[in-house]
């Protein structure tokens, strides 16, 4: 086998192809990429058997044949190089010779007939959505995801399919994020599914350059992205996520107008003094003013404040200052709405006039 390669052709699609590899595996051949040559082209995958991505690369061969390389020495290879660079990879045994200028690497292959493979063919639900709103929906909603929860179907985003739109979900249990984009698609019935961590925050990076429009495929076990030049096929968690109509405020008695930015300056000025461990900030709302005060372990404490529209009785709440940053700087709009109720009940956050995205953060004693 013998291909040849400009450095950016290779070099772009291993990028996205080694995200999925893991540095570290009991299987040795999953920390390899597939580098398969067909009548079609050439295309480079990577998988950990959980996710998987297909990426065309271009380059010049007149085998047909198979080859597996180690991912990251080869992309660290790769990024190595000069931008000009001609790569030409060859077959020697059980060895690839990458050769480039005066520069030469040889890598041990493995056989590609170990190298797995994600199958599925029952996609029962096709969706057409715009490239450039599906990395905005995941974005405006993955950092509310969770982290290695023992509730493992909140280590994901749900992807909740109604009539004409592709609705986000995601919680940690303190705090939810909503938003909903337009879809196409033949839908029957509604449908939920949860995409885990990896698959959401991988999505959001290799779509990042893709524009125009994009299928999303779902099975019962999987969902796949098919761009141009590109497929994404991820295994979803199995299980039933809550209920999170039921988190949404129905109504806030207390409704606040605020510059976003102004708001997102001050939040993060008192975060500086704030717990390191539980960041509790406490809101402080009189009228005419909005207060945000901050204490830590060593007796000192952060305060500013907004000038709002505001008459009603004086209130008092806490909460995580982060998780009040992460919603402000997540939306797009100059002013946002914040939504209050008492000192026992969640806020609401959004921008003005925007159904979508939302952001609900709960209470904490302070």
């Amino acid at each position: 086998m013998n291909i040849t390669f400009e450095r950016e052709g290779l070099l772009r699609p291993l990028t996205y192809v080694t995200g999925v590899v893991e540095r570290r595996q009991t299987v040795p051949v999953l920390s390899y990429v597939l580098l398969r040559s067909e009548s079609d082209g050439l295309t480079l995958t990577g998988t950990d058997l959980e996710t998987e991505v297909v990426v065309s690369a271009s380059g010049e061969t007149n085998d047909r044949t198979d080859l597996t390389l180690p991912a990251r020495k080869l992309l660290d290879i790769c990024r190595a190089l000069p931008e000009d660079a001609k790569i030409t990879i060859r077959t020697e045994g059980e060895k690839a010779v990458v050769r480039t200028g005066r520069s030469r690497f040889t890598l041990r292959t493995l056989p590609s007939s170990d190298f797995p493979s994600i199958q599925t063919t029952d996609w029962d639900l096709r969706l057409s959505v715009d490239a450039a709103a599906l990395r905005q929906v995941l974005s405006e909603t993955q950092f509310c995801m969770a982290q290695q929860d023992v509730r493992y179907y909140l280590n994901g985003v749900l992807l909740e399919v109604v009539t004409g739109a592709l609705r986000a979900v995601a919680t940690d249990g303190h705090r939810m994020a909503l938003s909903q984009i337009p879809a196409e698609g033949k839908l029957t019935e509604g449908r939920q599914v949860i995409m885990p961590r990896k698959a959401v925050l991988e999505i959001s990076r290799i779509l990042g350059d893709t524009t125009g429009r994009i299928e999303l495929l779902f099975s019962p076990n999987h969902v796949r992205v098919q761009a141009p030049g590109l497929t994404f096929t991820a295994k979803l968690i199995d299980g039933r996520y809550p209920d999170y109509s039921k988190v949404l405020p129905a109504r806030q008695s207390k409704r606040l107008l605020l510059d976003r930015e102004a708001l997102r300056v001050a939040l993060n000025r008192v975060a500086i003094l704030s717990n390191e461990k539980f960041r509790g900030a406490r809101l402080v709302l009189e009228p005419g003013i909005l207060k945000f005060v901050a204490h830590n372990p060593e007796q000192e404490e952060a305060q500013d404040e907004l000038s709002v529209e505001y008459s009603g009785e004086p209130m008092e709440v806490g909460f995580n200052v982060s998780y009040l940053i992460d919603a402000t700087s997540a939306l797009n709009t100059e002013k946002v709405v914040v939504g209050l109720n008492d000192p026992n009940s969640s806020c609401l956050i959004h921008g003005p006039d925007q159904e979508f995205p939302r952001y609900v953060v709960m209470p904490m004693r302070l």
